[in-house]
């Protein structure tokens, strides 16, 4: 069209109008050319200012949004624990959100300690920034408190953090907590001091922290790797330290009981504890008073851990009460029960009621039911960690102190567990009633061990052919049935046996046994060795023979003169007797008209 209208005007117009018109068309190009290139200057140079002033907000944002959120996060564990609070950084980032990620965090034990004074969160405030230094403010401490110390002289905080972060969306309103799905968490230790530090702590310190974290409201806390380590003011007592691999902190909101799941090593015996519960509110003139209660999961722990003793644990229960007073209601089960000095192994099972200081370990057994083998007996005493004493062979361990009653059991099943040989020396029902104590110290634990009290064994049988034989013969000619002596089965006589006993230093002292079997009653005192079953007793048997009717025939016919010399006190004869010898080779000593006579077990080989 634009040509038709050139051929136009050169038809009316000529030549010179043209010439005119496509110069004034050139003007009006050049003009839009030159307006257009002016448009685009300036709306690059408005972007750049735009630019620069979002990227001047966004330095202003950080350099004043992280000293105030800084400054927030102290504010609200201070307010939440009462207590001293240092936080060395915390850099936030701007992405579907709010990311902060925090450094070098400090929670000190309660403040009211030794007169100084942690102020409240009101009077935290922001510093101006030195002369020549760049940023925003940062978030200062009065010097009162930046100065303060643990009591307890280590000066180790309550709670430290390497690194925490965590994401808050961009919906904030005003008035309302900012909400924080996930606090994860890096680094953690915890550190609880004694009862003795807390003791210090001023009566105007609040009772209770249940404040809820102001202007926070945190859904769950999550740490891969924390080490929590419980300190007692006993001289020369260790702490008790536990590894945490896992832990997860739920209701945090909340101004009371906050909910965990944690899997730790449980120091001893050592194996993978898992624990469920909750904890609080939190207690702030001593945190181990705090409420706690949960269920529990011991899974295969290793005996070994105490050196004495081995085989492997299962354990669960249920707990309430607080980290100083723990009512732990459990069962045990260890298949492969054994002294590691002896080692024959036998089931245990358990179930119990303790009080339990989880501080320091101690621990009062109210109540243990237990199976041993085909075993039960019933316990209770005490469990405490006691340091080393200067000066003396005592060193630091657990000292176990028991009341045992056994109703029901087998003598054979204790006697196997303590002793090399698979065979025990005894079998038989047996009841007894002992105090069992089991000091500290370097010493192997069957030399430890302390036993007092007494037994009653029924239907006794000795697992050696030797002993057992001798114990067929003395009851028959006992009855005046010497006859029989090759006869009778020596498994088939029954016998009952007992006494009083006293175990120390791996040596059992039997200072009355009494000993029955048809035809014979035997009394004797003496010691038996439990290293090497050694015999060494002394005592009479009373027969209701006289001395003839137990020789028969015509020896017993000579002797029959002297049957009146050994009728003593209403018995058919009276008669000193000895044991001696070992377990597996004993011998007996009989003494007639001032001579001793001694049959060993097997005889005597010619030098």
């Amino acid at each position: 069209m634009k040509a038709a209208l050139t051929q136009v005007e050169k038809m009316y117009c000529g030549a010179g109008c043209v010439a005119r018109c496509e110069g004034e068309d050139a003007k009006v190009k050049k003009s839009r050319g030159k307006s257009g290139r002016r448009w685009l200057l300036w709306s690059a140079a408005v972007l750049l200012a735009l630019v620069a002033l979002g990227a001047g907000v966004l330095s202003w944002f950080y350099r004043r949004a992280e000293p105030f959120l800084r400054v927030r996060i102290v504010a609200a564990l201070q307010e939440r624990f009462h207590a001293r609070v240092e936080l060395d950084s915390v850099h936030i980032v701007l992405a579907d959100g709010v990311w902060a990620e925090g450094h070098g965090l400090r929670i000190w034990p309660p403040a009211q300690v030794e007169g100084i004074s942690v102020p409240a969160p009101s009077v935290l405030h922001i510093a101006k920034p030195a002369p020549g230094q760049s940023g925003g403010a940062v978030p200062s401490l009065p010097a009162t408190a930046k100065n303060t110390t643990s009591s307890s002289g280590a000066g180790l905080p309550l709670i430290r953090l390497d690194e925490f972060r965590f994401h808050a969306p961009w919906r904030f309103q005003p008035g309302k907590p900012l909400r924080i799905e996930v606090v994860q968490l890096k680094g953690l230790e915890m550190h609880l001091p004694p009862r003795s530090h807390f003791s210090r702590v001023a009566a105007a310190s609040p009772a209770t922290g249940s404040a809820a974290l102001t202007g926070f409201q945190i859904d769950t806390i999550e740490c891969s790797a924390a080490q929590l380590t419980l300190e007692t003011d006993k001289p020369g007592k260790l702490p008790l330290s536990f590894a945490i691999s896992r832990l997860r902190l739920s209701k945090i909101a909340t101004a009371g009981a906050l909910a965990f799941d944690a899997d730790l090593i449980n120091p001893r015996p050592q194996g993978k504890l898992h624990i469920t519960g909750g904890f609080g509110p939190w207690l702030l003139r001593d945190p181990g008073e705090s409420p706690i209660s949960g269920d529990y999961l011991l899974d295969r722990a290793d005996l070994a851990s105490f050196k004495e003793i081995a085989g492997t644990l299962t354990s669960t229960g249920h707990y309430r009460g607080t980290l100083r007073d723990l009512a732990v209601d459990g069962q045990t089960q260890t298949p492969d029960f054994r002294l590691t000095h002896f080692g024959n192994a036998l089931p245990l099972q358990t179930s119990f009621h303790a009080q339990v200081d989880a501080t320091n370990g101690d621990t009062r057994l109210d109540w243990v039911d237990a199976m041993l083998g085909h075993s039960h007996f019933a316990a209770k005493g005490t469990i405490r960690r006691v340091p080393a004493v200067d000066g003396s062979a005592q060193s630091p361990g657990h000292d176990i102190a028991l009341a045992v009653n056994v109703d029901r059991a087998r003598i054979e099943d204790f006697l196997r567990l303590a002793s090399h040989a698979p065979d025990p020396l005894l079998t038989g029902a047996v009841v007894l009633q002992t105090a069992l104590h089991i000091p500290p110290g370097a010493v192997p634990m069957h030399k430890r061990i302390r036993l007092d009290g007494s037994f009653r064994l029924e239907q006794a049988r000795f697992t050696s052919p030797k002993i057992q034989d001798r114990v067929e013969q003395l009851s028959l000619r006992g009855q005046g049935l010497p006859g029989e002596v090759k006869s009778t089965d020596p498994a088939a006589i029954p016998s009952t046996m007992k006494g009083d006993f006293h175990l120390a230093n791996g040596l059992l002292n039997l200072p009355s046994l009494d000993y029955e079997v048809p035809g014979a009653r035997i009394q004797l005192k003496g010691t038996y060795g439990v290293e090497g079953g050694t015999l060494d007793f002394a005592g009479t048997a009373r027969l209701q023979a006289t001395v003839s009717q137990m020789v028969g025939g015509w020896k017993g016919a000579l002797l029959k003169p002297f049957n009146g010399l050994f009728r003593k006190n209403g018995a058919g004869a009276e008669i000193p007797i000895r044991i001696q010898g070992t377990r597996e080779q004993p011998e007996f000593g009989v003494e007639v008209a001032g001579r001793e006579f001694t049959f060993p077990s097997q005889p005597k080989q010619k030098p």
